[in-house]
């Protein structure tokens, strides 16, 4: 058995994947001998597919998922992470907008007995840069999310996850949905079912481009919240 699998979900990320997988396996190999990185590359039109099947050849620790069509992020971890061996699962963003000396806390967490783990970037020891529009609109959302969900985590978002395998399979099948709200999802779940999730303070500069549609996926989100939100109602 593999102790940590690290999940990448990649859109069109032709000119930097291979960069992230090298800067991922090099801080991995700070921590454990025994790991993979599994790319969960989701329908990419901008050659992403080819160069991380040239990884995949080239390291015996990449594994490779291909999606000919767009499935969404969501549905992407879940493939992922299903194909996965570790006992210690996780995924970072392939913007690397998280610090990697972070890493280390993020798989620590679980080996000291939590069953979920976040980085955030909303809490006062956070150190964070990106543009106020973002901001503004990811603290309204985690805003909602705490008050109409019982939340007690301050940031939903952040591209930088793990778990203890056992616990997230027996959530997993529980979430609904398929895109940006999965992990908002998981983690509201993990904490109604009473399981020990960590949120950390950690360091974070937005990288490039974003892939989420401010209007579109922010209102996607919204909508979530409320689906969840009357699922819990009539627990």
């Amino acid at each position: 058995m593999v102790e940590i699998s690290i999940v990448l979900p990649a859109y069109n990320e032709a000119n930097r994947i291979e960069e992230t997988v090298k800067r991922t396996a090099a801080a991995l190999r700070e921590i454990s001998p025994s790991f993979e990185i599994i790319i969960a590359e989701d329908g990419s039109k901008d050659g992403t597919d080819r160069i991380c099947e040239s990884l995949a050849n080239k390291y015996d620790f990449v594994k490779h998922l291909h999606s000919n069509e767009r499935q969404g992020r969501g549905r992407a971890l879940n493939r992922a992470f299903n194909s996965s061996k570790g006992e210690i699962l996780g995924y970072i963003d392939v913007d690397l907008a998280t610090d990697m000396k972070h890493l280390l806390e993020l798989i620590q967490s679980i080996r000291d007995g939590y069953d979920f783990a976040t980085g955030s970037r909303m809490l006062p020891q956070s150190n964070v840069k990106r543009p106020f529009k973002r901001g503004f609109a990811s603290k309204g959302f985690n805003f909602l999310t705490r008050l109409m969900l019982d939340s007690k985590l301050y940031d939903h978002q952040c591209g930088f996850k793990s778990f203890r395998r056992e616990s997230l399979f027996a959530l997993i099948d529980q979430i609904k949905d398929t895109h940006w709200f999965w992990d908002t999802e998981l983690f509201v779940r993990a904490q109604r079912a009473g399981y020990k999730v960590k949120e950390f303070p950690v360091e974070w500069e937005q990288g490039g481009t974003t892939k989420v549609n401010l209007v579109k996926d922010v209102f996607g989100m919204g909508s979530q919240i409320f689906r969840l939100w009357y699922e819990f109602l009539w627990d």
